[in-house]
């Protein structure tokens, strides 16, 4: 046991400055340390089980004397009941280290989502339009919440308000949810079921997106426009005129347009060979170039240092507002992508070909067994004499008679 010391007062207390272990009684093993630089601080010496051990009790005077005799009271109740206090508190702390750790909240948790998988997304725009997204939907009811705590109600709370009047936006919110939620449980931060999670849970609480999405299509220049719109096009300037005039006569993509290089252009063949990486279907695709569109790249001048067919004046690719910027300088409301859906019309319209034709010349994808034989085979040769067939199509004037003008008939693929 330790010796016992005569119990000092708290004005005695306060008076000890010389560096050392003072013993101030009332509790056996109770001192007052101070070090060298007159920090002083509460130990309470005893010994647990076969090891002396000493343990902090505080600084003084944050911890006066008697909070200091009343928690090395404390401690030696454990010490004589078969507890190491020092032990205790330690498992404790651990304890506590290892719930802050395990603490993140639903921002915290989609920022490092984020940083994890933004390098796996091809375009760098992804990256900005989900924290976009959940900054606008979800960060001002969830942001703040540990993972661990995001339930179903507070999933609905955030998707309810625009889940009928921005659906496809509320659908995007929603799945990102539930991959930052994944994210967390996989990195221990929460257990249990997805409370955002759509098959067999939030699809039975919210009306399915296809039933109320109100579809909104491409504003498109008429088919019965095309061979004007075509002719003003060919009399305007500049790489993004070009740019369109190819777009339209290969019914692709802007994307696939301003991204395309000499590389991909076999002018021997006359194909433009898109490659699977630069499809939104991640699959290559064989474009037929028709003998206008052949002209219009053997037209085209080559940047030094370039590979581009459209490099934009200072390098790079053109942006997406290059094209679109084209036709409101034409005057028009329409959109490049809408180019796509004039040449869809007009196949529908306008000619025989089969539908399925169409959908593989705009490299759709597609699930229905009819339209799947034309994936087995691109079909290159039928889809060429529909590029060119188009191609005059445009160049020709529209019959005024209201007549609708049939080219010859073409069996079925």
């Amino acid at each position: 046991m330790p010796k016992v010391a005569r119990e000092l007062s708290a004005l005695e207390v306060g008076r000890l400055k010389a560096p050392g272990l003072h013993p101030v009684g009332g509790v056996p093993g109770l001192a007052l340390q101070v070090t060298p630089t007159h920090a002083r601080s509460w130990i309470l010496r005893a010994t647990v089980g076969t090891k002396r051990r000493d343990m902090g009790l505080g600084q003084f005077p944050g911890v006066t004397l008697a909070q200091a005799r009343e928690k090395a009271r404390n401690a030696r109740e454990q010490i004589d009941q078969g507890t190491d206090p020092i032990l205790q508190r330690q498992q404790a702390q651990s304890l506590l280290r290892a719930q802050q750790a395990a603490s993140v909240t639903f921002e915290q948790a989609a920022r490092s989502y984020i940083d994890a998988k933004s390098a796996e997304w091809k375009n760098a725009k992804h990256a900005a339009q989900w924290s976009a997204t959940l900054e606008t939907y979800a960060f001002p009811v969830i942001g703040k919440m540990h993972v661990s705590d995001i339930q179903q109600a507070h999933v609905l709370t955030v998707l309810e308000p625009i889940w009928s009047s921005k659906t496809e936006t509320a659908t995007r919110v929603r799945g990102r949810v539930e991959l930052v939620l994944d994210w967390a449980k996989v990195r221990g931060y929460r257990t249990g079921e997805n409370p955002a999670r759509w098959r067999g849970h939030l699809d039975k609480l919210l009306a399915a997106p296809k039933k109320i999405t109100k579809v909104e299509h491409h504003p498109a220049v008429p088919v019965k426009k095309a061979a004007d719109f075509y002719e003003a096009l060919r009399e305007r300037s500049g790489t993004g005129a070009r740019a369109l005039e190819f777009a339209l006569l290969t019914a692709a993509r802007s994307g696939e347009v301003r991204g395309a290089t000499w590389a991909e252009i076999d002018l021997d063949a006359k194909l433009w060979i898109v490659p699977a990486e630069r499809m939104k279907g991640k699959k290559e695709h064989r474009v037929p170039l028709s003998a206008a569109a052949m002209k219009l790249l053997q037209g085209l001048s080559r940047m030094e240092g370039s590979d581009l067919l459209f490099p934009a004046a200072r390098g790079g690719q053109l942006s997406d507002m290059s094209l679109t910027a084209v036709m409101r300088r034409m005057g028009l409301d329409s959109v490049p992508h809408g180019l796509r859906s004039t040449f869809r019309d007009w196949v529908a319209e306008c000619t025989n070909y089969p539908r399925e034709l169409a959908e593989r010349a705009l490299a759709h994808t597609l699930t229905n067994s009819v339209e799947a034989a034309y994936h087995r085979s691109d079909v290159l040769e039928k889809r060429r004499a529909l590029m060119q067939d188009w191609a005059k199509f445009v160049a020709t004037p529209y019959a005024v008679s209201g007549t609708v003008v049939r080219l010859p008939s073409r069996k079925r693929a």
